[in-house]
């Protein structure tokens, strides 16, 4: 089973993009985050004519949103909407994956703005205290107690060698010291495995998202790890390959993020 997750950046702008992707990588399901689009405009019918028949659409217009579509049946299981704040940052859904249920949660962190810190950037304050409310529901609900794969852009690289350089981007939200701590903490409220990590060892770059604001992305390479596949104990031992799809970095009108495919033997 593979799951694919991507930072969309406007899916009905690119969904030329994803349908060419869908083509070529045919992964069974597919986690779209920043869909920027209200459920009744998402493209379902695009996808749909793909073989992408199940769909469940957490959106909103012009900002964030999130989307599930996948090959096989899926029954929707919550859309939180952390700190109260009315965004759709969260879809989850339950599929039959091998003869047994598998809960997919597709999440869409806050970049939290320029400056690093709450006190004078409140985009900042909404996004640490996301985290310590996603990690007290992780906790509160057992979500990693079963075959749960959490996915998304989590807005944070964590590890020294998920960022360009650890020592540039110490000040900089998405690698400060606090944002890894409460990442971290997330990671640990599920005991949540670190899929990428498990076939790039920690010590290799990984990049997932690389800026506009370089005017050659591919030659500076100055890019973060900000997409993340976490998946439960249960299927720590189901993990068979990971794709990162960096060439869509360098396609027409491209998203800043990449696609991330991780391979499940179910």
């Amino acid at each position: 089973m593979k799951i694919t997750t991507w930072n969309i950046n406007s899916v009905r702008l690119r969904m030329p993009l994803v349908v060419h992707f869908l083509k070529t990588n045919a992964p069974d399901v597919i986690c779209l985050q920043e869909t920027k689009c209200r459920d009744a405009e998402f493209p379902s019918s695009d996808l749909r004519a793909l073989g992408y028949e199940h769909l469940a659409v957490n959106g909103q217009k012009g900002y964030h949103g999130v989307a599930i579509a996948s090959k096989l049946p899926v029954r929707l299981l919550d859309k939180q909407d952390f700190c109260d704040a009315g965004h759709a940052r969260h879809v989850a859904v339950e599929i039959d994956a091998g003869g047994a249920p598998l809960s997919l949660h597709n999440f869409y962190v806050p970049a939290g703005g320029d400056e690093p810190d709450e006190t004078v950037n409140p985009k900042f304050a909404h996004k640490l205290g996301f985290l310590d409310e996603m990690t007290e529901w992780i906790k509160r609900e057992r979500i990693a107690a079963g075959r749960s794969v959490l996915v998304g852009d989590l807005n944070i690289a964590p590890l020294e060698h998920d960022v360009w350089s650890h020592k540039a981007l110490l000040k900089v939200v998405s690698h400060t010291p606090i944002e890894v701590e409460k990442l971290n903490k997330m990671f640990e409220a599920g005991e949540w495995i670190d899929s990428m990590r498990r076939f790039v060892p920690p010590q290799e770059k990984l990049y997932t998202w690389w800026s506009y604001r370089a005017s050659d992305w591919a030659a500076s390479d100055r890019g973060r790890r900000l997409d993340h596949v976490l998946v439960s104990q249960a299927l720590g031992g189901a993990l068979a390959g990971l794709q990162v799809a960096r060439e869509a970095r360098g396609w027409e009108r491209p998203s800043d993020h990449v696609p991330v495919t991780v391979e499940l033997s179910l």
